[in-house]
């Protein structure tokens, strides 16, 4: 820029253009560049940019450091996980392998209450008890509580389905009637409430064949009963309204 900066002043000035100028930091910065490798190289736009937001709604009370990482990873650099895992490791110096990735998600995924387990002292202990996805929810509906002018009156639901390149089913990824046209593959369900402007809510994963329909009165009730919102105005579509469904 100062090059061109000088090009500009001599082409004004009604001097010749040199185009041989040369700068001494210009020696110093190749030496500097020559001796650096990637690993020592750190990319800090998002943090700055992403990492703000991410503090500023409040999601900096959950102390997992990988959930920060793969939060603002998937807002600057959506992607498998292993292209989060390569992208991690090469400009965060993160080494996360997947499947610690694939682990931690689990924690995001809670769907039953009687899914228990007896701690070390034989203590029953319900998944929720250390469950991530609560604690997103709690923070979420804080926020969007506090950017709607503290009350919650209308809320807005809508379903999807998320189809995997899997031959088997299990107790989650079930075949059912898919809204991508993958009939064939075993899917989930993911629900998502949110209110206006969009601000979301809560969300909830489903087994590939239920119906819709069936997880609205269910995910009201729950979301209601722990964030303290009564009888909100519900928009949705048609099937998920159906009798039949409800």
């Amino acid at each position: 820029m100062e090059r061109k900066a000088r090009e500009f002043i001599d082409s004004q000035l009604g001097q010749p253009i040199q185009k041989d100028y040369h700068y001494p930091f210009e020696d110093d910065l190749e030496s500097f560049l020559s001796g650096i490798s990637n690993t020592q190289i750190q990319v800090i736009g998002p943090e700055l940019i992403f990492g703000c937001l991410y503090d500023k709604i409040g999601y900096s009370g959950i102390s997992n450091e990988m959930f920060r990482h793969l939060v603002i990873c998937r807002l600057f650099n959506p992607g498998s996980k292993l292209r989060t895992v390569e992208y991690l490791r090469q400009y965060l110096n993160k080494d996360y392998g997947v499947e610690a990735i694939y682990k931690f998600l689990d924690n995001l995924c809670f769907r039953k209450d009687n899914d228990c387990k007896k701690n070390a002292s034989g203590k029953v202990v319900k998944p929720c008890d250390n469950d991530i996805k609560h604690d997103v929810e709690r923070i979420s509906y804080a926020y969007t509580k506090k950017i709607c002018g503290g009350g919650i009156s209308v809320v807005f639901y809508d379903m999807t389905t998320l189809y995997f390149e899997a031959a088997q089913e299990d107790d989650l990824r079930k075949s059912g009637f898919s809204k991508d046209g993958k009939h064939s593959c075993p899917q989930i369900f993911l629900g998502l409430l949110v209110t206006t402007g969009g601000n979301p809510i809560g969300y909830g994963i489903y087994e590939g064949n239920i119906h819709e329909g069936k997880t609205l009165v269910p995910m009201i009730k729950d979301l209601a009963g722990r964030h303290g919102f009564d009888h909100p105005v519900v928009i949705t579509d048609a099937g998920l309204l159906s009798l039949i469904a409800l």
